[in-house]
């Protein structure tokens, strides 16, 4: 047994310096990743135009999500606008929120804007309109009081 020492320690030397060569190359590092990143956003600029002859002006308070109002119109052909200020009765966002569906009666055609929950936290907003027509506008909200401006946009 005492012949076969030297030969076992020398066949662990030749597999420790096998392995040390073989560890010492420079394995070819793995190319990066490619992370994917979104495009930067910027916020979309805030509409600027001033409105004129009115079609309707008036505030709404929302006491509860129960509270509705409603109001029915024609509009020109006319560019026109909403604006509206929203004044929040409650100091936490979370609980405070405004909804406006505008319908054009002869077409279907809805258009939702709006404060709070999945709307912009903005308190002034202004969103320019187009086409003209019969429109509904239903109003919904929670714990803010609302200043709507609707009219004819100044050229």
């Amino acid at each position: 047994m005492k012949s076969f020492v030297p030969l076992i320690l020398s066949l662990v030397i030749a597999g420790a310096f096998v392995a040390g060569c073989m560890g010492n190359q420079n394995a070819a590092s793995p190319a990066p990743t490619p992370v994917a990143t979104a495009p930067p956003t910027t916020a979309a600029p805030q509409p600027s135009f001033e409105l004129g002859q009115k079609y309707l002006e008036k505030k709404y308070p929302f006491y509860s999500e129960k509270d509705v109002f409603t109001e029915q119109f024609r509009v020109t052909n006319d560019p026109w606008g909403i604006e509206f200020d929203v004044n929040p009765t409650n100091v936490d966002p979370q609980y405070t929120w405004f909804e406006m569906k505008v319908t054009n009666m002869d077409t279907g055609q809805t258009e939702t804007v709006g404060y709070g929950r999945t709307y912009s936290l903005e308190k002034h907003q202004l969103h320019p309109m187009y086409n003209g027509g019969p429109y509904k506008f239903e109003m919904r909200g929670d714990r803010v009081n609302v200043n709507v401006n609707i009219a004819k946009r100044n050229p």
